[in-house]
């Protein structure tokens, strides 16, 4: 078998079977394949896409080219979630207690930051002495034990998805839309869990930012998913503006904190209870929304979602006084004022703007060898739809420094767009797709 042969195929349009898409992929983890090779592949995918049997054959080669998570050794079904990301998504920190807190083993591998988006393993590091390196064994010991963990990927994990996102990052295959499909899948699959609801974000601050290509990578993740034996529903949601106030690790640790006290912004009260009662319509726990809804509340009601949100952070480590004291949680050195400049009401607001603000602040990276600063980012005093006054408060800074603090300033003014009329209401979840 030549790879001459797969790429001629693909260039022409034709089909890849299995057998070719296995050579492929497995041949380019061993470094038997040259990047310029893959990277033929990768824009003829883009350019001529995927078929069904295709994306099938890629994302199972992908799973196949290391690890996968055995985790048919814990009791019920397991669930997961993945979001696709955004500007201040913070709903890991709130659904993986609170899933566990009503019987439903959470097991999650995450990610950090990427580009303008939070990472959760960033966030939960925020916590003081959290530690997200676990092993196997340690990660599914866990879950036995309490019904919740989180650690970050091994590398030993779809080694084919890290070679391939990198090569896609510098070919300009990066949106296509079959490869994200694949790339997403494939962790998911290796990750072992049962049931996964994936969190497609729509809008400024998302990846994708059209509503019909957000519902297309949401199908046909969900198709893939069915195919290869495991439960999946897709919900399609607001990215428009942050989700929630707080922008920045150590800032969106201390709001789930509230959320789980009871306490949300809407939108994120809104977008989690959505997302954990699909979980449970899943698994068989609820047998209509409202009852999974309801089930939600009253662990969180009851305190319960907050007691396991302690043991989940006191068995990986982490100081769980974060919980009665958010001043143990890293503090700022320097916070200020971005005040509005006119009154109205907020028309607007660029998500990903906030975000790339929040990486200026030290909140995020521009290079994966960058530090973090757990205590910078941003909290917002005004959302979409809210009316202010000249002189209100638009945005708290928390920052380490305040030397680019004219320059931050700046790019948050440009971020908002106040206006004389008061805009539409905003919808939070705009579909929840099954099939």
């Amino acid at each position: 078998m030549r790879v001459y042969d797969i790429l001629s195929k693909k260039r022409d349009s034709k089909e890849i079977n299995e057998t070719e898409m296995d050579f492929l992929i497995g041949n380019y983890v061993q470094g038997n394949i040259p990047d310029y090779q893959m990277s033929a592949f990768l824009m003829a995918a883009y350019i001529n896409g995927l078929n069904k049997k295709e994306l099938i054959s890629l994302t199972e080669s992908m799973v196949n080219s290391g690890e996968i998570l055995e985790l048919s050794g814990i009791p019920g079904t397991k669930v997961d979630k993945h979001s696709t990301g955004g500007v201040g998504d913070k709903t890991t920190l709130v659904l993986a207690p609170l899933m566990a807190s009503v019987g439903v083993p959470f097991a999650k591998m995450s990610s950090r930051g990427l580009g303008h988006t939070g990472g959760t393993l960033d966030k939960l590091e925020a916590i003081p002495g959290f530690s997200i390196n676990l092993s196997a064994d340690e990660f599914i010991d866990q879950v036995k034990r309490i019904g919740v963990a989180v650690m970050g990927a091994s590398d030993r994990i779809v080694p084919a998805d890290k070679k391939l996102y990198a090569l896609r990052d510098v070919t300009a295959t990066v949106s296509s839309i079959p490869l994200i499909a694949s790339s997403i899948v494939s962790k998911k699959i290796a990750g072992g869990s049962d049931a996964i609801v994936l969190d497609v974000k729509c809008g400024s601050g998302a990846f994708l930012k059209n509503l019909d290509e957000a519902k297309e990578l949401a199908r046909m993740m969900i198709k893939i998913l069915h195919d290869m034996g495991k439960k999946a529903t897709a919900v399609i949601s607001n990215m428009d503006q942050p989700l929630g106030y707080a922008v920045g690790n150590a800032l969106e640790v201390e709001e789930a904190i509230y959320a789980l006290k009871g306490d949300a912004p809407p939108d994120l009260e809104e977008l989690c209870l959505e997302l954990g009662a699909q979980m449970l319509l899943m698994v068989g726990k609820a047998q209509e929304l409202s009852e999974a809804k309801e089930m939600l509340e009253s662990a969180i009601i009851s305190g319960n979602a907050l007691a396991k949100l302690e043991e989940f952070v006191v068995a990986q480590g982490g100081n769980s006084g974060c919980l009665e004291s958010t001043r143990i949680l890293p503090q700022a050195q320097f916070v200020s004022e971005l005040k509005a400049s006119e009154s109205g009401y907020i028309t607007q607001i660029d998500a990903e703007k906030l975000g790339l603000v929040a990486i200026e602040l030290g909140a995020g990276r521009k290079k994966k060898e960058d530090d973090i600063d757990p205590a910078a980012g941003l909290v917002l005093s005004k959302k979409i739809g809210e009316s202010v006054e000249k002189g209100d408060c638009l945005v708290e800074i928390y920052a380490s420094t305040n030397a680019k603090l004219e320059e931050i300033e700046k790019m948050i003014n440009e971020s908002f767009k106040i206006g004389p009329d008061k805009p539409k209401a905003q919808k939070m979840v705009y579909e929840t797709i099954k099939k």
